[in-house]
């Protein structure tokens, strides 16, 4: 099921009172017009009309909130209104609005009125068209949850893997949470590797913890590897604690060995953010820790706490701060780049934390 804003009458009541004679004119033109009423819309118009242009005229110049009447007709969608705007008034139909970029048909598709999505594309819409952000059409439709719509545009040869500035149309799919228009894009062969530099679709799902459609994008052929430390798939299913997730991912042959940008591993978050079943699934794959002096689940998970405990001790953390810059510099001059810049970054995370409990304690800050 797709999802929409608050229907426009009810964002007018809001702004403006639910006594419609008191509302300006244009407010209740752009209303008929949401409904479909066409002898509204000319009632109203005729109203407007002062300087005489005439109906059609009147009617295709009117707009409020930055909508005209063929934005607003995608409330309702009723046919005999497009036929009215589109082809006795003649109304551009590729215009957008000035509030939010969208054009005619995208309203139709925000409001997952498929009909008026095909009136409007039958008569001169362009499916290709994009708004601001390299949005497309089929980028609106996934994000709405409109599958219908999502086929029907798929059917008219738009770009599967359109690329925006947040992704591709599976990604949007995934980040609101649509399983069955996910499943769609990757049946009509989407890339379920294509999203931004650094961010993809498996990564939105689970960043929305949404394990139904991580579990689609792994079969789809997803990359459990993930783009990098930033965004490893195993390391934010193990932080939000998604058990059925991390089963998948290791599965498919994710790594449970790879540091998170904070130098911890899948291990370490799933024994502090996770379960007990969460530590077991990953302990037959993880090589031995080799601070954790008793490698066992028991081991793991007293080990976690332990080093939660002790970053609360700021004479622990100024210790841990030294001996991590240090251990960075030796690597550093051993050309050792890697763990370098592992070491550098726990010796970052650990100062960031002691300046934190400095603050919360009302301390003072070392320079």
């Amino acid at each position: 099921m797709g999802t929409r804003a608050l229907p426009l009458p009810c964002q007018f009541e809001l702004l403006l009172g639910e006594d419609r004679n008191r509302w300006p004119p244009e407010a209740r033109f752009i209303e008929a017009a949401h409904l479909g009423d066409v002898r509204g819309i000319k009632e109203i118009a005729k109203e407007l009309d002062v300087h005489r242009h005439g109906i059609p005229v009147t009617v295709a110049s009117t707009s409020y909130m930055g909508m005209n009447a063929l934005h607003a007709a995608g409330g309702r969608g009723r046919l005999p209104a497009y036929q009215y705007l589109v082809e006795e008034v003649k109304m551009d139909i590729n215009k957008p609005d000035t509030s939010q970029d969208y054009s005619p048909v995208e309203h139709a598709i925000t409001y997952g009125n498929l009909p008026a999505v095909r009136y409007l594309l039958d008569h001169g819409a362009d499916v290709h068209q994009q708004r601001s952000g390299n949005i497309s059409l089929l980028h609106s439709a996934a994000a709405h949850g409109h599958s219908e719509i999502v086929k029907y545009l798929l059917s008219r040869g738009v770009d599967i893997d359109a690329q925006s500035i947040i992704g591709t149309p599976l990604s949007f799919a995934a980040q609101k949470v649509h399983a069955t228009v996910v499943k769609i894009l990757l049946q009509h062969n989407a890339d379920p590797n294509k999203g931004t530099r650094i961010i993809g679709p498996l990564d939105m799902a689970l960043h929305k913890s949404n394990v139904s459609c991580v579990k689609l994008l792994i079969q789809g052929g997803a990359n459990v590897s993930g783009a990098g430390p930033c965004y490893n798939p195993l390391v934010t299913a193990a932080e939000k604690g998604l058990t059925e997730a991390i089963k998948c991912l290791l599965e498919a042959g994710a790594n449970p060995n790879v540091l998170d940008q904070f130098g911890r591993l899948p291990i370490e978050l799933a024994a502090e953010y996770g379960t007990r079943e969460d530590v077991e699934m990953l302990f037959p794959f993880t090589l031995p820790i080799s601070t954790v002096t008793n490698w066992s689940v028991d081991g793991i998970i007293s080990h976690v706490k332990m080093e939660i405990k002790q970053l609360e001790d700021d004479n622990f953390v100024k210790t841990r701060v030294s001996d991590l810059k240090q251990q960075g510099d030796e690597a550093f001059k051993k050309q050792d780049y890697l763990n370098a810049s592992v070491f550098y970054t726990q010796f970052l995370m650990c100062r960031g934390a002691a300046m934190v409990g400095r603050r919360s304690h009302g301390g003072e800050e070392d320079g």
